[in-house]
């Protein structure tokens, strides 16, 4: 099923539908989420979560919100070499520039912090300005300028 379709369906629009597969949508009400199960077939459970469940993966989260418009997909892996090496990966410029001005904050630092970890530091954070500047995305438009 597509996202548009399933939209349809549930009462909702596409945007609500990417947000929340990739983690980013604020704030959704159980009358929609129930809505939106019921269409899928699925029903809501609560159970504890692990440990291991608990961290994040920003960089999945990351590709995913770059990837949102467009045909092609930027991998986790495009997206975390583009950070380690400044570089735009080819025909993806588009996708960082989603990512760029679209992304969250809190998304934009887990994923720094995420990809840099095993890296010097201020690395990526450098790295992201670069791309930022070479894709020409003003400062006033996303989050990434207030990435420490």
């Amino acid at each position: 099923m597509t996202q548009a379709s399933l939209a349809r369906a549930a009462g909702v629009s596409r945007l609500t539908l990417n947000q929340l597969e990739n983690g980013v949508f604020p704030d959704l009400g159980i009358k929609k989420v129930n809505t939106i199960l019921d269409v899928l077939g699925l029903e809501l459970q609560v159970q504890p979560i692990s440990q291991a469940q608990k961290s994040q993966d920003f960089l999945g989260m990351a590709s995913g919100t770059a990837s949102v418009s467009l045909k092609d997909s930027l991998s986790a892996d495009e997206l975390e070499h583009a950070l380690l090496t400044g570089k735009i990966p080819p025909e993806k410029p588009a996708h960082l520039i989603t990512l760029l001005e679209e992304a969250p904050l809190w998304m934009l630092e887990g994923l720094v912090k995420q990809v840099g970890a095993g890296s010097k530091p201020g690395k990526v954070q450098r790295n992201l300005r670069k791309l930022a500047q070479a894709l020409g995305v003003s400062q006033e438009i996303g989050q990434w300028k207030n990435v420490a």
